[in-house]
This record gives C-alpha cells, structure tokens and sequence, in this order.
C-alpha cells in the first residue's frame, strides 16, 4: 500500500511540475538590437534592453569591453533606435520614443532625435523627429517630421528647420558621399519617386520618374549617380495571396545632376521576377570596383548577386539551396558580410564573399547562432550577435579566429541556463501531405504518465523559429516561455509552418496560404496529429499558443479542431482577414478572405480561450480581438481576457511581457493539467 501511495504521489508531482525559475528570470537578461559599427576607431555601437530599461552601448579596442553611454532608468516604453555615428566617431544620433504610451505617462510621449557623446556627457535632443541620416561633413543631421525632410546642426547652435517644400511623403533621406547633397523617396501613394535635394542652391528635382515605386537609393562614391530599384506599381490595392511571380522589377541608375536615367539591369520572368529583400542599410550596395550588389530570388531562394554599374548579366555571390538574410559591406565595400542557414538550414550563421565573386568564405561555425554582421573599421574584426539554445543573444566580436562576448553581464548570474533544454529538431507532415519543420522542447524531468502538450505558433509569418534562442525581441520572449513551459513538465511543438522563411520561395509563397485560403491550417492539424502519435503525450490534453499570425493559427486551430486543441492562448491573433485587409464586401476576394478566418468556423469553437492583446495595436486592429471575444460568448465559449491599455502590438513594457506569460502559465496550467 505504501509503494502504490508513493507511485501515485510520484506521479502527481510529475504531472503538476513547477519550473525552477520564473518568468521573471527567464526574460531577465539585456536584450540587443541596433548593432552598427563606427565609421573609424574600431568602435560599436548598440542598444541594451534590461528587463525593459533601454540604453545605448559602446565597445571600442583593444579590450572591447561594453559600457553604457545613456542613462535611462525605467521600463517606460520609450524604445531606441535608428543608430547613426558621426563622422570621426565622436557621437551617435539616436532616436528615442514613438507614439505608443503604454507606461500611461500622463504627460504623453514624443518621438525625438537625439545625439550622445560616448565620454559619458547628457544626451542632447536635436528636435522631433525620426530617420536621422548624418553629413559626412559633420555638421547637419537631416532627418524626418511630418513627412518632410528637416535639418539641424550636430553643434545644437541652429535650431531645426524644415529643408524644402514638396509634395508626397519624404522618408529615408540619404546624404550623397560630399555632403552636397539628399537622396530621399516621396511616397505619391500608387507611386513612390525618389528626389535630390542640392543643398547649395536649394534645388529639387525627381530622378527619372515613373507610374512605379521607386526605393532604396544608393549613392555613386563620386556622389554624381544614384542606383535604386524600380519596383512596378498596378495602382490597385494589393491581394493578399501567393506572389510567385508578377512584372519583373529592375535596377536603374539616374544623374543626380539632370535627373535624367537608364535602367542597367531586369529581373526574369518567372521566380524572382518580384523583389524579396534582405535585412540591410539599403537593399543597394554600391561596391568597389563599379559593381552594384543587390539581393534576387532568381533560383527560388533568396541569394546576392552582383552587377557592372554599366550594365549586363547578374553574377550570383551566393550559390547553394538555402538564403541571405543580414548583409552588411565590409570597410571599402570589396567584401559584403551576411548570414545566412547554408550548410545548416536551422541556424543562422556568418559568411563573406567579394562583390566581385568567387567563392564564400564561412566567418562562423557550429551550434550557435550568429547573425547580424557589422564590420568594424581598421581591421578584420567583426561585431556580431550570437545565441545557442541555452543563452539567449548577446553582442560579440571575432578578431582572428577568437570571438568573444563583450558584455558578460547582459546575462545575469541568476538567468537558468542550466535549466535551458536543447529543442530537438523534428519534421512531421502536414494534412496535406506537405513536409513542416520545428523544434521539440521536452521536459527536462519525464513525467510518471503521458504529459500535456503545447503547439506554437510564430507570428509575421515571414519568420523562422529556430533550435536556439532567437535573433528577434519578439520571438526570443516566445523562446523564453517555451522553454519555461517544457520546465513545467509540456511537451511543446514550435512549427515553422507554409508562410514562413528559410526553406525557399515556394514554401514562404505558399499556394493558398492566409487570407488566400489558410493553407497553413493543414500545418496546425499535422501538428496535432503528430502529438497525438507520441506515447509520452497525452492526446486529451494538447493546447495552442500563438501572437499576431500565430495567434490567427491558434485561432484556427481553437475553432476548426476543438476535439484536438483543448485550449489556447491568442495574443493579438488576426480573426477576420476581410476586416483586417479592409477588403470592400463587393470585391471578388472579400468572401475568401473571411472563409479563410477563424470567424467562418466561431460557431464550431468549443475550446477556452485567453485572448491577450494591447488595445494601441498599430500592426493587427485592436477590434479583432474584441469582435471574437464577443462572437465567442455568444456561443457560450469559456473566454478570458487580459488587456493593456495603451500597449502596442509588441509589447514595450517588459512588465506587460512578464504578465502576460505568467497569465498565460496559469491559464493553461488550469486547462491541460
């Protein structure tokens, strides 16, 4: 009697496991973003998020030891962004804030540029603003306010002031090599062109304008040209569905001083025919040797590729079945650094090859993750992020063959690396027989009996999850709740389903896919069926979570197999993708958008729902999260809800991530244990 006491207790326990740590300390670690290198000295820059207390970080040689230049102090909201160093490296113009107000701070928020000395002295605010760009003379920040171009003095001596009138919206100013003069792009609404502003007369004019969106100016080292992309334009609203293909986009380069143009190169018909970009300062690199670097999909997977600035064929930099992703020039533009999953198609790592061929040489190995290349000045050193499964990303420099971390205390002592498991890598097939990708986080300590089971679903879907912690804010808070659940005895499934990077064209386009058809429902119903296959899980007791497009998977999930999915967490998750798209109901594509939603299936929802969601949501209307909650009462759906008040759809606040995972362990501790 005693040993079939102890068993059964043994197997209670396993079955309600408490993980050794808490949200709290999971999340608890200085997030990086904004890696940029200084234009000389070696140095880097970049901005530190500590349990949500943002500051800018510098590292410089020999040592390369972080230190913090800004002295913010609270989990405020206010995010900072848009690095940019001064010529000779003695300062960086940031900018801090937006419009969100999630701290509720009653005197409101602004969005204003600012300029920091890294000898410690108080940040100075230039004016309101944002997409500051520097002169390479030094002595002007041009930047963006209400849709026009401004300029200010790096001295603080000049008060801002507007550059010129001009019709359209002007972003993305861009100074010419000599400081004479700013590219920009003015958005026209069915057309985008793009202006120089010559700052000695004053003169405007527009470089070889079109019906089409022309972006992405780069320009000439002799600041003559600039190269930009010409993306065609229907003038029609765009349908959301498959791009597999369409008018071919193409390169074109135009005289600064006449406006007058020619394109030098044109996309195929066929796959790359539509522009697929990289994460870089410009999707154009004007590199050494007259040669244009520039990003197609010419084989259906995302490569670089280089061309004369005279015209003629492409040459492929990146040969292989896999894709580009962060690129970055080395210092004088020979080189161009990047990542990529080749030889490795669930990491990321770092390689370089010359803009004028030959083959790539791999920067980085193993089983980390490495991303976000900036190539430092005075040397072959790079700045990078890293991450593995058990610690999340941090800041690090490869000089030689060593790479090492520069900022030991972004990670905490008391964060639970040794608590971290590593996901196994798994391949399932979808209902539709297709082959679908994810990582398995197994409970560190096997329950007694089957245990519960959790599926994720990522969001964008432009994104791929991966076996370590991940290179995106966002996503690597979603890889910290896994792994928090797996300590608290789940099985979790994260699914890198249709719609999603990393595997090729075809798969990111998936046929039918969202509001299409909602082809990746077929992913969500494989995963299901893949749980319920294992013996270590427990077929009555699998759940769902998911924020923004994985909140809509959930959705769907919830509502098209309640049998399977017994409960779920929807953060932000789009509902109605007729009503999100804001398609007119006399379109053609209104009807398959709703087929496509979780609201066609409500009234087959039986599954209880927790809906998190901030209600200052500029990305996913606030209202499809209100209009489910009340299409699910009315079918007597069990409905929880946690709502932020003026929080975006990202949450800024860490307070607002810490509890909304702690609502969320709590809920599904309630229903699936």
């Amino acid at each position: 009697m005693a040993r079939l006491l102890a068993v059964l207790l043994l197997a209670f326990c396993a079955s309600a496991q408490t993980p050794p740590f808490s949200i709290d300390r999971v999340l608890g670690f200085a997030f990086p973003t904004e890696l940029t290198a200084a234009p000389d000295g070696g140095k880097a820059a970049w901005v530190s998020n500590l349990r949500g207390v943002r500051n800018i970080m510098v590292a410089e040689p020999p040592l390369y030891r972080a230190r913090k230049i800004t002295g913010y102090t609270e989990d405020d909201g206010q995010e900072l962004r848009q690095l940019r160093w001064t010529p000779g490296s003695a300062a960086i113009v940031y900018v801090r804030g937006g419009s969100a107000n999630p701290a509720l701070n009653t005197s409101g928020v602004s969005e204003d540029v600012w300029l920091v000395a890294p000898d410690g002295s108080a940040p100075r605010k230039i004016g309101a603003g944002s997409s500051p760009a520097v002169s390479p003379r030094g002595d002007r920040i041009a930047f963006v306010l209400g849709g026009r171009i401004w300029l200010a003095s790096t001295d603080g001596k000049t008060p801002p002031a507007q550059a010129f009138q001009s019709r359209g919206e002007c972003a993305r100013p861009v100074w010419s090599p000599d400081g004479a003069r700013i590219a920009f792009t003015s958005g026209r609404g069915d057309h985008t062109l793009i202006g120089v502003w010559d700052a000695a007369p004053g003169a405007l004019r527009y470089l070889d304008p079109s019906t089409d969106n022309d972006r992405e100016p780069a320009w000439s080292p002799d600041s003559r040209s600039v190269a930009f992309l010409r993306i065609p334009s229907s003038g029609l609203r765009p349908v959301r569905e498959a791009q597999r293909a369409g008018r071919p986009w193409s390169i074109r380069i135009a005289s600064a001083e006449t406006g007058a143009g020619r394109e030098i190169w044109r996309a195929r018909e066929g796959p790359g025919s539509v522009f697929r970009e990289v994460n870089a300062e410009n999707q154009v690199l004007w590199a050494a040797g007259g040669r244009l670097v520039f990003p197609w999909e010419a084989d259906g997977w995302t490569h670089l590729y280089s061309v004369p600035v005279d015209g003629g064929q492409a040459m492929l930099l990146t040969p292989g079945a896999f894709e580009v992703e962060d690129v970055a020039p080395a210092h004088g533009a020979q080189e161009v650094f990047y990542s990529s999953n080749q030889n490795d198609a669930a990491r990321r790592h770092l390689w370089m090859v010359a803009a004028a061929g030959g083959a790539p040489v791999a920067v980085t190995t193993g089983q980390g993750i490495e991303c976000s290349p900036a190539p430092l000045s005075g040397g072959d050193a790079v700045a990078l992020m890293r991450s593995e499964a058990q610690r999340p990303l941090r800041v690090a420099v490869r000089a030689g063959t060593e790479v090492r971390d520069v900022d030991p205390a972004a990670i905490p002592a008391s964060f639970p690396a040794a608590s971290m498991v590593t996901p196994q890598e798994v391949t399932f097939a979808a209902a539709d027989g297709m082959s679908i990708h994810g990582q398995l986080f197994m409970p560190p300590h096997p329950a007694a009996r089957r245990a519960p089971a959790v599926v994720f679903f990522h969001g964008g879907p432009r994104r791929q999850m991966l076996p370590g912690w991940h290179y995106m804010d966002y996503y690597s808070n979603a890889y910290a709740f896994n792994q928090y659940l797996a300590n608290a005895g789940y099985v979790v499934l994260s699914v890198n389903f249709r719609g999603g990077i990393g595997y090729g064209m075809e798969f990111r386009e998936a046929l039918r896919y969202g509001a299409s058809g909602g082809s990746e429902y077929a992913d969500a119903q494989g995963a299901g069926a893949y749980l319920r296959s294992r013996p270590d899980v427990d077929p009555a007791r699998i759940g769902a979570w998911g924020g923004s497009y994985g909140g809509y998977l959930t959705a769907m999930a919830l509502a098209r197999a309640s049998d399977v999915f017994r409960a779920g967490v929807d953060f932000a998750g789009v509902h109605n993708w007729a009503t999100e798209l804001r398609i007119p109901p006399t379109e053609p594509d209104y009807k398959p958008a709703f087929d496509s939603s979780p609201m066609a299936f409500v009234e087959d929802w039986r599954s209880p729902v927790l809906l998190i969601a901030g209600d200052d949501d500029p990305d996913v209307q606030f209202n499809q999260t209100v209009m489910l909650a009340g299409a699910l009462r009315k079918q007597n759906v069990e409905v929880e809800e946690l709502i932020f008040p003026d929080e975006a759809h990202g949450f800024l606040l860490y307070r607002s991530w810490v509890a909304a995972y702690e609502a969320a362990a709590r809920f599904l501790e309630r229903r699936l244990k």
